[in-house]
């Protein structure tokens, strides 16, 4: 491809030359502004000044990022920032990136709370104990929409609260973090308990394109459901008469992760279908009155 006079490249010409190594025309346009020191939403300003030319500077620090994105590496890694439920979190290769999916748990939960009746303001409102936290995406999405609930949320992994921690104080938003392996240690009388645990089993073959996040966020044994046996599992213990367990898994898991939630003695067990119609969270309520009451 020919530069411009002096041998530097137009806005044009550099996300041209991006796309011919093969990078996905949003991603090029995104790590551009980036390597520029503009905002995501700026992609207008690409377009109204596609032959302005680029400074080396600037040009080798986007062709850095393109080399990392075509490595790999997620777009939200390269920026430093994920948008999740509204909120603008830090990432990195400390936690997994946010799904869009994971709304999906979030939007339930608050339908979940909600049904429980809210307090005028907190710290009185239901109990909520978000399991796996890493960014701290869900618990920082539910202390956001309801002021009122006590968030709490655990990871087992100090980096991943860390980043956590760091995007609740960013955001100015009330989350208790502890550092702890699921429900170990964690109080009884929870009204709600929500996880995205690590649901891809040790031999999937997309766990070879996941390389960048961390892998213990993501695998759980053979089949992907070691994690969230655990969990189900123990949850009873800590959860209040009424309370609800909610939990994403894999597209293809609902019919295990539901069978699993009876067998435990959960009632009104059911999934929810993500942006693309899968399956792709279960839950279910412990009963207000045990199966011998019930009779």
């Amino acid at each position: 491809m020919s530069t411009a006079p002096g041998g530097l490249l137009t806005v044009t010409q550099a996300l041209t030359r991006a796309q011919a190594l093969g990078l996905d025309r949003l991603d090029a346009q995104l790590l551009l502004l980036h390597a520029l020191g503009r905002g995501e939403s700026e992609r207008a300003w690409l377009l109204a000044h596609d032959t302005d030319l680029l400074p080396d500077e600037q040009v080798n620090a986007f062709e850095a990022l393109c080399q990392r994105r075509l490595a790999g590496e997620p777009v939200a890694y390269l920026l430093g920032h994920k948008e999740f439920w509204g909120l603008a979190l830090a990432v990195d290769a400390r936690v997994l990136v946010p799904r869009p999916d994971t709304e999906t748990l979030v939007e339930w939960a608050l339908e979940v709370v909600d049904a429980m009746g809210l307090p005028a303001a907190a710290p009185t409102g239901p109990r909520v104990l978000d399991l796996g936290t890493g960014s701290g995406a869900i618990a920082l999405a539910l202390a956001h929409a309801r002021p009122a609930l006590r968030v709490a949320a655990v990871d087992r992994s100090a980096d991943a609260l860390a980043v956590a921690t760091g995007n609740a104080l960013r955001l100015g938003l009330a989350v208790d973090f502890r550092q702890a392996s699921w429900l170990d240690g964690a109080p009884t009388g929870l009204d709600l308990i929500v996880s995205n645990p690590p649901y891809i089993a040790d031999g999937d073959p997309h766990l070879a394109g996941l390389g960048h996040e961390p892998r213990a966020a993501l695998a759980s044994g053979p089949d992907g459901l070691a994690d969230l046996r655990s969990i189900i599992a123990a949850a009873p213990a800590h959860l209040t008469p009424g309370g609800w367990l909610l939990l994403e898994h894999g597209w293809d898991q609902a019919e295990a992760v539901c069978a699993l939630l009876v067998r435990a003695g959960f009632g009104l067990v059911r999934s929810r279908a993500d942006l693309a119609g899968h399956l792709r969270c279960s839950g279910g309520r412990w009963p207000s009155k045990s199966l011998a009451e019930l009779g």
